[in-house]
């Protein structure tokens, strides 16, 4: 069965026609082209797609669309403001956070999510918060290490305000 849903993807309202069994994953990639919402166990177990939903991290490919409507939805695309990197992105890059860089939105939007609800987590809370997230180059020391860079920027931001 067909529906027309209005969401808000980074930033902008969108209303479109959606099949009842579409997932987000496909809508986000299939619709709007944002290429960093990837597939990768399609079971939502890897986060490779993970999108933040209303501020929180959840896998695309495991949600229905068709649920989205009113919602606010960010990827990896709607993180970076006038051109300029979100500091996250910037950390994960300075401290090579990425090799193959599949997994690289998933986690950069769990990050996100995770110093916007406790922006001084530590080293066990950052492991626990993206547990759900899986690097197959295994570049879990790096992250660990980008993630403490952007928490370094975000505090020394607030700090300026």
């Amino acid at each position: 069965m067909k529906r027309e849903i209005a969401l808000r993807i980074n930033g902008r309202n969108e209303k479109l026609e959606i099949d009842d069994a579409d997932t987000l994953l496909e809508v986000l990639r299939d619709r709007f082209h944002l290429w960093s919402v990837r597939e990768g166990c399609g079971v939502g177990a890897c986060g490779t797609c993970t999108v933040l939903l209303d501020g929180k991290p959840v896998s695309s490919c495991f949600v229905l669309a068709a649920r989205m409507a009113g919602r606010e939805i960010v990827t990896l695309e709607g993180l970076s403001k006038d051109d300029k990197l979100d500091a996250i992105q910037e950390a994960f890059i300075n401290e090579r956070a990425l090799q193959c860089a599949y997994c690289t939105p998933g986690f950069v939007l769990s990050v996100k999510a995770l110093l916007a609800e406790n922006p001084k987590p530590s080293d066990d809370e950052i492991k626990e918060y993206l547990s759900g997230n899986l690097c197959r180059c295994a570049g879990y020391a790096d992250i660990l290490r980008a993630v403490r860079a952007a928490q370094q920027q975000h505090a020394q931001a607030k700090a300026k305000v």
